[in-house]
């Protein structure tokens, strides 16, 4: 049973590492061009709009069952607004995705 412990901590380890590796590298990157930095922000700023949107008309019920996981209205209405905002967002990807499927075709 130790070399699965073992295994598992490697795992966590080189899971971390690569999660680091992931947000500092195009971080290191992109303070050589900061026009890529307003890039990312108008980005992030774009999902902040989409959440926002999405919490707003998101519901906060809270029936019994979800009491058994201590989920209470705000924490019903933030992971309605989560839920929605992927909606979104996943509608917005296949959109896309037939958009350029269609336009190729076309050409």
């Amino acid at each position: 049973m130790d070399s699965i412990d073992v295994a598992l901590y490697i795992s966590y380890t080189l899971t971390i590492l690569a999660g680091l590796a992931a947000i500092v590298f195009p971080i290191i990157n992109s303070v050589n061009d900061p026009k890529s930095m307003a890039k990312a922000g108008a980005g992030l700023a774009a999902l902040l709009v989409v959440f926002l949107i999405s919490w707003a008309i998101s519901g906060n019920e809270v029936t019994a069952a979800y009491l058994e996981f201590e989920v209470d209205a705000g924490l019903s209405k933030f992971i309605g607004g989560l839920l929605t905002m992927m909606y979104i967002l996943t509608g917005v990807a296949l959109l896309g995705i037939v958009y350029t499927e269609v336009s190729k075709a076309i050409k």
